[in-house]
């Protein structure tokens, strides 16, 4: 578990966890009433399979709430970020981390191709390196107190 490591394996490691998607046409609030149920931050937007947009918290907060516009009045389209930065399960952990910190966002589509094969956080990829550094402590101490296999 390093920082070099490819998406693809963040992705398996977090299991089969199935994507999350609205499709344009719906309402801002069936977007936050399907964040809230599953208790994640974003959702991918689809229109078929096509991925068009992703919806985040900070979109709702931002282009609706503070507007004063209405959720149940308003269109995922209407607000959602497009187009979308993604990623291949080719990119690195450290590629992911550093795209989220010069874009300021904390959701990355993970794409195949034209298709979506999953999402990462950028909790997820913090889980990743603290596993990873921890890892590397066990077997540091195992090697200073002599208990490291030669």
């Amino acid at each position: 578990m390093k920082i070099c490591d490819k998406i693809g394996l963040v992705l398996k490691s977090k299991g089969n966890r199935r994507i999350l998607s609205i499709a344009p046409e719906q309402t801002v609030y069936e977007a936050i009433q399907m964040m809230a149920d599953n208790d994640v931050g974003s959702v991918l937007v689809l229109s078929g399979d096509r991925l068009v947009g992703i919806l985040s918290e900070r979109d709702y907060a931002r282009k609706v709430a503070l507007l004063g516009h209405a959720s149940r009045a308003t269109k995922v389209h209407e607000i959602m970020t497009t187009p979308v930065n993604f990623v291949t399960p080719e990119h690195t952990v450290d590629e992911c981390m550093a795209m989220m910190t010069d874009h300021r966002f904390r959701h990355l589509p993970v794409m195949q191709g034209e298709q979506v094969v999953g999402l990462v956080s950028i909790g997820d990829l913090v889980k990743w390196v603290i596993s990873g550094q921890e890892h590397t402590i066990q077997a540091l101490e195992g090697y200073i107190s002599g208990a490291y296999p030669a």
